[in-house]
């Protein structure tokens, strides 16, 4: 699940970026409003976490901008404005949820998944298809009752294609949501991820339709897992690396002024310019707790 986290405090917003992160999400995070009304108007993302005190471009102005432009993203605002009256502008300007700093980590990332669930029209937790059970709250994926050992991209791919069962998922879709604006993408890594998915979940858990995309479908059971031979959408695994861990927390700052609300051109970089030979990279063990900001 990829997220646009918006917020202009240094420490607070790498605290908030690498805890979703740890929870698995995929974090692109701008510090201003052109800047987030940019990114949101050249990239789908499952969520928006908006904290409403922005230099240039007030929180709510973005908010507007974003619903009045047919935007039905859904939108966390993540604020220390706790008056009633606040909440209710907030939550008539198009917000889904309202959460007060400070926050827990995993408070925030249970309020995304209910805010998405809304969204999809559905309320289920757990899917299944075939063979293959998927819990999207404890985040865990388990084939034939038992738990299945996957990486945090191996666990997107298959939450991405569970959603989506018996549809066909193009890979730049799969890319946009495994990987953000600042990510180097291995110019085999959808192909690694799904030879690890085949050979954990079943060599028929995820079909390959040549040169359109990749699709669960919903009619078949997963198969025993087993090797498979070695073809164009099946290549070797690569070395995956982990960060450090770092605790942070932030003092409380002031709102933004809303002086300029036009999208900021040169952010967010084009995913064309993120696709360059990396290694795949793990996310990094992070804080699950968040300090009082704006």
């Amino acid at each position: 699940m990829r997220i646009l986290l918006v917020e202009d405090d240094d420490m607070l917003g790498e605290a908030v970026r690498d805890g979703l992160r740890q929870e698995g999400y995929v974090v692109d995070w701008v510090q201003e409003g052109p800047a987030a009304l940019a990114a949101l108007s050249t990239t789908a993302f499952s969520a928006l976490v908006l904290d409403l005190g922005l230099p240039r471009c007030d929180g709510l102005a973005v908010l507007r901008w974003l619903r009045h432009n047919g935007h039905h993203t859904p939108v966390v605002i993540v604020t220390a404005r706790d008056h009633v009256s606040d909440r209710i502008a907030g939550l008539d300007a198009g917000a889904d949820d309202y959460l007060i700093k400070p926050f827990d980590i995993d408070e925030l990332s249970a309020r995304l998944r209910a805010v998405t669930r809304r969204v999809e029209g559905g309320a289920d937790t757990l899917l299944a298809v075939g063979e293959v059970a998927l819990d999207l709250r404890q985040r865990l994926v388990s084939f034939r009752g038992e738990p299945a050992a996957l990486t945090a991209r191996e666990y997107a791919v298959v939450e991405l294609l569970m959603r989506k069962a018996g549809r066909l998922v193009r890979r730049t879709e799969i890319e946009e949501e495994l990987y953000g604006f600042d990510d180097h993408i291995a110019s085999n890594a959808i192909e690694v991820h799904i030879h690890n998915l085949r050979r954990k979940l079943g060599a028929h858990f995820i079909t390959n339709h040549k040169g359109r995309g990749y699709r669960v479908d919903v009619l078949r059971a997963a198969d025993d897992p087993q090797p498979l031979p070695p073809d164009a959408a099946d290549v070797a695994p690569t070395t995956n690396a982990q960060s450090p861990t770092r605790a942070i927390s932030a003092a409380p700052r002031g709102s933004g002024s809303t002086d300029s609300c036009a999208p900021r051109e040169t952010t967010p970089r084009p995913r064309s310019a993120s696709l360059k030979k990396a290694p795949l990279k793990l996310p990094s063990d992070m804080p699950t707790s968040v300090s009082e900001g704006k």
